[in-house]
């Protein structure tokens, strides 16, 4: 029943108090999210800790999304994207001990769905593929912000350029890719 509804009716539904809404939204994205995390982080514990506070941030802020400003999967994935930065930056302020590591390493992870995997899989390619096809510098700028964690004046200094470059290369290449991944989808 929720695939008849756009992001943008699930958004005024849940902005109502209509909780069906904040599941299907949960159920159409969180393989999205998740796996944007995981990748960002390398972490499924931290992956899924990440997921759920961005569906939390969804349902308390619903309101702030203006569908004027962009679609809500952009918004969705902002926010996670914001979320995994802020973990990554937590990690770097206090690093975890080696005897922590341990006792993780013998906690079971719980495994996505053969279905999961397959589409997290898919978009993944789809994602990869489409960077391969902006110019280098484009696509190491973005790799350095959404996959690294690196703010652009980290960016800037780790590669010995102007800042006004780096996010010149970022907006061109972020251009770019939605224009390559929307043709995808014809």
């Amino acid at each position: 029943m929720s695939s008849v509804y756009t992001d943008e009716q699930l958004i005024i539904a849940l902005t109502r108090g209509e909780t069906w809404a904040m599941t299907a939204l949960y159920d159409r994205y969180a393989r999205l999210v998740y796996s944007l995390a995981l990748r960002m982080l390398n972490d499924r514990a931290a992956a899924e800790e990440v997921a759920q506070e961005v569906f939390v941030k969804v349902w308390r802020r619903a309101r702030e999304f203006d569908a004027q400003r962009g679609k809500f999967s952009a918004w969705l994935t902002g926010i996670t994207h914001h979320h995994a930065i802020d973990e990554l930056r937590r990690r770097r302020a206090r690093p975890v001990a080696s005897d922590d590591e341990d006792a993780l390493a013998n906690i079971a992870t719980t495994a996505p769905s053969p279905d999961d995997a397959a589409q997290t899989s898919l978009e993944r390619r789809r994602i990869l593929d489409a960077l391969q096809d902006i110019p280098v510098e484009q696509r190491r700028c973005i790799e350095m912000a959404y996959f690294e964690g690196y703010t652009q004046e980290e960016i800037s200094e780790r590669l010995g350029e102007p800042l006004g470059t780096v996010k010149t290369r970022m907006r061109l290449g972020m251009q770019k890719l939605k224009v390559l991944l929307a043709e995808e989808r014809i």
